[in-house]
């Protein structure tokens, strides 16, 4: 049913249940998996040697995040391909899944208060709203 499966992570540990959950997908489906992790930028970085520098910063700082990533995909036999990208989370997801034929997005879910959520929205919840593919949220 799924040929082209993509994990949003940004190393929490809602991140990880859905990262498992989406293996296990993949698994059955025999589908690639791809996982999308995203450094934010500065609204308005002074220069080009800024997003260099930020995105050198992400590389080591989500070196853990893959390294554990890789594990869970090789116990299971399924093959992980990693994607480090740069901007606002929603709208480079939402993009990385039009570009690559993505047919499902696979996101963790991240509580907080009903006050966060009405004014600040969660991640997740743009996620399936503005996703050109079905979505599935793993509490």
């Amino acid at each position: 049913m799924f040929k082209h499966i993509a994990i949003a992570n940004d190393g929490s540990e809602g991140a990880f249940k859905a990262l498992s959950f989406a293996i296990d997908l993949a698994h059955v489906h025999h589908a690639q998996l791809h996982m999308v992790l995203v450094e934010e930028l500065p609204d308005l970085p002074a220069s080009i040697d800024e997003v260099k520098e930020e995105r050198d910063e992400a590389d080591h700082r989500f070196k853990p995040v893959v390294e554990r990533a890789q594990t869970l995909a090789k116990l299971k036999r399924v093959k992980l391909e990693v994607h480090i990208l740069t901007g606002h989370p929603v709208r480079t997801i939402v993009d990385f899944i039009k570009e690559n034929a993505v047919d499902h997005l696979v996101v963790g879910f991240m509580g907080h208060s009903a006050l966060y959520e009405r004014i600040i929205g969660g991640t997740a919840d743009r996620l399936v709203r503005f996703s050109p593919c079905s979505v599935t949220v793993v509490k």
